[in-house]
């Protein structure tokens, strides 16, 4: 299993894995209900204060044509996340302010480093 990482909303700093060299950060992840889940020390896996980011995704798009009058799972946001057609999907936000508001139209973007490989080259092989 990789590493998953994004940038956050509110200062557009990279969500970094507890396994990598630089410091992680308190970052919180809202829904469109207004729920939040603070992660303190992000392991880099998706999982933010004990939510599934992917499984988030999923629970809010479940009438999405891609998963509906499915069991939800994890599989099933990844699914959404990589659909080349976005329309209509939402995503969670990831901040570092826990008061900073969900957005419908902003999908987080993907961190280039994956929050871990700060010091390699990704370009590469």
């Amino acid at each position: 299993m990789g590493f998953f990482s994004w940038m956050t909303a509110d200062t557009n700093e990279s969500i970094a894995s507890r396994y990598s060299d630089v410091a992680t950060f308190t970052v919180c992840m809202r829904d469109n209900a207004d729920n939040v889940w603070i992660e303190v020390d992000y392991e880099g896996y998706g999982v933010f204060g004990g939510k599934d980011y992917y499984e988030l995704v999923a629970e809010m798009n479940r009438e999405h044509p891609a998963i509906a009058n499915r069991t939800l799972s994890r599989d099933d946001g990844i699914t959404l996340a990589f659909l080349d057609d976005q329309n209509g999907i939402i995503y969670p936000t990831l901040s570092r302010d826990p008061n900073f508001e969900w957005t419908a139209d902003a999908k987080p973007k993907d961190c280039p480093h994956q929050g871990y490989f700060y010091n390699w080259d990704l370009t590469k092989g």
